[in-house]
C-alpha cells in the first residue's frame, strides 16, 4: 500500500511539473530549437492569457534566466504565461543570440533567431490560450540586445518590450508598428556601460549610449516630451519620454546599486549582485498592462499649430492631487488608461489647475490640456 501511495505521489508531482512548467523544442531552420515554458497555476484554457517572451543572456539558458529573474513567480501571481527560449549552443556549449552586432556564435553563423521566435509564437498560440494583442518581450544582457532586435523586426506581433542590462546593436531598425519601451540598467554596469562604449564583458563590442537608443524609439513613437526626469535620487533615476502616438511612452530606470544583473532578482554565477532599489518584474508588468498591440486611440493627440505649448504636472506619480502648470489653459480632460473620460473642465484662461484623483482607481491616466489658441498637449499621470 505504501508503494502505491509513493507511486501516486511521484505521478502527481510529474503531472504538476508538466502542467505548469516544461522543457520543449520546435524544429526550425534545420535544427531543434529549445525553450522552457511556464504556465501559471491559475491558467484557464477558456480565457486568453498575456505572454512574456524572456531571453537569457550570453552563457545563459532558459532555466538560468528563470531562476535569475524570478519571472515565473510573478507569472503565478499575475496569471500570465512566460516562455524562455534558448539560443543555439556553440561548440563550447555557450548559448548566444544573433542580436545584430552581438553576440558570439549566433552572429558569426548568422543564426535566424528572429525567425525562431516568430515560429515559436505560432506554436504557442496554436497550443495555448494566448491573447495575441498582449505579447511582450524582455531579456537580460545579450537577451536585451535581442529584445531590441525583435522590436525592430517583430513589432507587428509584440506589444511592448522591457530590456534589462543591454543595449541595441542592429544595423537597421524599421519597425512596422510603433512600440513602447521600458529599460532597466545600473550606473555600475561595466559590461554594458549606460554611457556607451566597449564594456569589460567577453563580447568586446561597442554599445551605443542608452539615451541615444531610447531617443531613437522616442522618435519612432513621435514622442513630444523628450527625456523628462521623473525622479533622480540616491537610489535610481527614472526618465520618461511621453506624449507619444498611441499614448505610448519610452522609459528607463537606472539604479545606483546592482550592476550587470536583473533588478530585484537573484545573482547569477557570472553576474553582479542585483539592485535592491527597484524590482524589474513589478515595474515591467505594470508597464506592459497599459499597452496592447492595437493602436486604437480614443482621443487625438495631434496639435493644430506648429509651435508646441508646454505644461508641467506635479507631483507625478501622485497619491491623489496634482497641479497642472502652463500658459493660457483653456480646457482639461482626464481619461483612464482605457480611454474612458473621467473628468472634464472648461476654464477661463489660467496658468494653473489643481486636479484631485484620490477617489479614482490606481493606475495611469491621460490628461489632455487644450490651450486658448486651440492647440493641445497630453501628459500621462500615474496614480499610486
Amino acid at each position: 500500500m505504501k508503494k502505491h501511495n509513493g507511486l501516486f505521489l511521484i505521478l502527481f508531482i510529474l503531472f504538476q511539473a508538466s502542467a505548469f512548467g516544461q522543457y520543449d523544442s520546435i524544429y526550425f531552420d534545420g535544427m531543434y530549437r529549445t525553450y522552457n515554458l511556464h504556465i501559471p497555476v491559475d491558467y484557464n484554457i477558456d480565457q486568453n492569457s498575456s505572454l512574456i517572451v524572456a531571453l537569457h543572456g550570453g552563457f545563459g539558458s532558459g532555466t538560468q534566466l528563470e531562476n535569475q529573474s524570478q519571472l515565473s513567480v510573478k507569472a503565478d501571481e499575475e496569471n500570465f504565461i512566460v516562455v524562455y527560449p534558448e539560443g543555439v549552443e556553440s561548440l563550447l556549449n555557450i548559448r548566444t543570440w544573433n542580436a545584430g552586432g552581438c553576440c558570439g556564435y549566433a552572429v558569426a553563423n548568422d543564426i535566424d533567431d528572429v525567425g525562431f521566435i516568430n515560429a515559436l509564437l505560432d506554436t504557442l498560440i496554436a497550443n495555448y490560450s494566448i491573447d495575441t494583442l498582449r505579447i511582450y518581450a524582455t531579456g537580460m544582457s545579450n537577451g536585451a540586445f535581442m529584445t531590441y532586435r525583435l522590436a525592430c523586426e517583430l513589432s507587428h506581433r509584440i506589444a511592448a518590450i522591457a530590456p534589462v542590462a543591454g543595449s541595441m546593436n542592429v544595423m537597421e531598425c524599421s519597425p512596422e508598428n510603433k512600440l513602447p519601451v521600458i529599460h532597466f540598467h545600473s550606473y555600475l554596469d561595466s559590461s554594458v556601460p549606460y554611457l556607451g562604449g566597449i564594456g569589460d564583458g567577453v563580447s568586446n563590442h561597442y554599445n551605443p549610449p542608452l539615451d541615444s537608443v531610447l531617443n531613437v524609439w522616442a522618435t519612432t513613437d513621435n514622442c513630444q516630451n523628450l527625456g523628462d526626469t521623473i525622479l533622480d535620487n540616491e537610489e535610481y533615476t527614472h526618465v520618461v519620454w511621453n506624449n507619444c502616438d498611441c499614448f505610448y511612452s519610452i522609459e528607463y530606470y537606472i539604479t545606483h546599486d546592482g550592476g550587470h544583473s536583473w533588478p530585484g532578482g537573484i545573482q547569477s554565477q557570472i553576474g553582479d549582485s542585483p539592485s535592491e532599489f527597484i524590482n524589474a518584474n513589478d515595474l515591467m508588468w505594470d508597464f506592459f498592462q497599459q499597452f496592447t498591440l492595437s493602436c486604437d486611440q480614443t482621443i487625438s493627440i495631434k496639435e493644430t499649430p506648429s509651435e508646441k505649448q508646454h505644461i508641467k504636472v506635479y507631483p507625478n506619480p501622485t497619491s491623489g492631487t496634482f497641479i497642472i502648470i502652463g500658459e493660457k489653459l483653456h480646457h482639461v480632460s482626464v481619461y483612464s488608461s482605457g480611454g474612458i473620460l473621467v473628468m472634464d473642465f472648461d476654464l477661463h484662461p489660467s496658468d494653473m489647475l489643481n486636479i484631485d484623483l484620490s477617489g479614482e482607481a490606481l493606475g495611469f491616466y491621460y490628461v489632455r490640456v487644450r490651450f486658448k489658441e486651440n492647440s493641445e498637449e497630453i501628459i500621462k499621470v500615474l496614480l499610486k
